[in-house]
């Protein structure tokens, strides 16, 4: 145990410096370019240089004032260069410390230690941005594994000791089904979306002159030599969105614990993160359009997280990519506490498809009428929307359903992509029955649940499910019949 405040390694001054100028050069970028445009150079390289140096002042003033120090109970942590703020955590409140490298650290022998509470204000969690991997390792055992062991022996009366606890079960990913994720991942879209806005802000970046000849170029060559370009092209980033699925998940791996889940992953930026099994409040199967016809899914889990950031993903992934027919069994291994199980899944009645069919498609439908109207040659167009948003409309349909399960609901709902979401009887937050006047009349009814997550809530929504139905999974939440 630490006795005296200590700082940050004066790498963490680095880290510093990366993300000011990160966050500048976007405000900075416009009034750059304008500069430039009127051939204000000095100006430009006076004001970078100001700028520079008030980043790099600013960042060593940051780490000089920034010390933490852990005592018996909490660790309080020191900042601020005018404002001096003090913010103390205690261990009880701590729901997860993480550990990540990336290339610097990893160099430099370094980790980042993320120590996050149970509150909804991330800025009251703390992180290190640099420290010795060893303190990493200290820091994060002795704020975990002594709170665990000191809770079990206050009861028994003993004296404390650390304790690191025993695997039960883990599970990592092959070379292969990592290469298999990336070939079937959105993140070519991603990229050649990314490669779209950079392309077209070419005309304003580069001189004019070359612009032009490149374009005169192009639009000189043959259509087939354009395709093939095209190709090429698409390859690439295809390829790009390979590399990227595996350096963000090589050696992904998930290992469950008596009260935790660990995952480690990463290969340039080494990431290890915990999630307290108190936390899960739902597990959730994917299958993107892709994926699903090849009997492939994602496993994640929805947290109740005390961080809200615009930067974290709406879920938290717990596998890249695994067979559906091996989903059981992953769960079984990892998350015991819940059951992956499709057969008596009661579906929509027939008399519920106009309704999907009518909200995919009212849209597109309005637009064939209009243009057919004003520009009939052109109707053939948003007839084709029509059709295709029909067909994703049946398809909703087809895929929506529910299953209670002793004390588990399973509901299987369609965006693009299916989703599978395994809710326990005690995480849900609140249930509603809705009706509106044809509802009525046709004995339909739609229901409304909701879950805790890191952004506040989830909600799980079946519409057009048969009365009858509706209230069998009213009682069950309200424990008015045994199910």
């Amino acid at each position: 145990m630490m006795s005296e405040p200590k700082r940050l390694h004066p790498a963490a001054m680095i880290f510093n410096i990366v993300q000011a100028i990160r966050q500048s050069i976007f405000g900075a970028l416009p009034l750059v370019i304008l500069a430039v445009g009127n051939d204000a150079w000095f100006y430009v390289i006076i004001g970078a240089s100001v700028l520079a140096a008030l980043i790099i002042i600013f960042s060593v003033l940051s780490w000089y004032r920034y010390t933490y120090l852990l005592e018996e109970d909490q660790i309080r942590i020191h900042q601020g260069i005018l404002i001096r703020k003090k913010r103390t955590i205690s261990k009880h409140r701590i729901q997860s410390i993480d550990l990540s490298q990336n290339i610097i650290h990893r160099i430099m022998g370094l980790t980042k230690v993320q120590i996050e509470t149970a509150g909804s204000d991330h800025r009251i969690d703390a992180a290190l941005s640099a420290v010795k991997m060893a303190e990493g390792k200290k820091l994060h055992d002795q704020l975990k594994y002594k709170k665990q062991v000191m809770e079990e022996d206050e009861e028994e009366g003993e004296p404390t000791e650390d304790v690191v606890p025993v695997a039960e079960a883990q599970r990592k990913i092959t070379p292969k089904a990592l290469l298999v994720a990336g070939s079937t991942s959105g993140s070519f879209g991603i990229i050649l979306g990314l490669f779209g806005l950079v392309f077209s802000q070419f005309e304003s970046v580069i001189p004019d002159r070359f612009y032009n000849q490149v374009t005169e170029w192009l639009f000189s060559q043959a259509a087939q030599i354009l395709i093939v370009f095209a190709i090429i092209v698409l390859l690439l980033l295809w390829v790009l969105g390979v590399l990227a699925t595996i350096i963000q998940y090589w050696n992904f791996t998930i290992t469950r614990y008596e009260k935790e889940l660990f995952i480690t992953r990463g290969l340039l930026e080494k990431k290890q993160s915990t999630i307290p099994l108190k936390r899960i409040q739902a597990v959730g199967i994917k299958e993107t359009l892709i994926r699903q016809p090849l009997g492939l899914a994602t496993m994640y889990v929805e947290i109740a997280s005390g961080e809200i950031s615009q930067n974290q993903e709406m879920h938290t992934l717990i596998f890249p990519l695994l067979r559906k027919s091996q989903v059981q069994s992953f769960l079984q291994e990892l998350l015991p506490e819940y059951q992956y199980e499709i057969e008596g899944m009661t579906k929509l009645p027939k008399k519920a498809l106009p309704y999907y069919l009518f909200r995919s498609a009212v849209l597109p439908l309005i637009a064939t009428i209009v243009i057919a109207i004003m520009f009939f040659e052109f109707s053939w167009i948003p007839l084709i929307v029509t059709l295709l948003a029909w067909g994703y409309g049946y398809f909703q349909y087809k895929t929506t359903g529910f299953l209670l399960n002793g004390k588990q609901l399973l509901v299987q709902s369609r965006t693009l992509s299916k989703d599978t979401a395994l809710v326990q009887h005690k995480r849900l937050q609140s249930f509603k029955k809705k009706q509106h006047i044809l509802h009525r009349k046709q004995n339909l009814a739609t229901i409304d649940t909701a879950i805790l997550n890191k952004f506040m809530g989830r909600h799980f929504v079946v519409k057009e499910l048969p009365v009858e139905e509706v209230d069998k999974i009213a009682d069950w939440y309200s424990y008015r019949t045994d199910t």
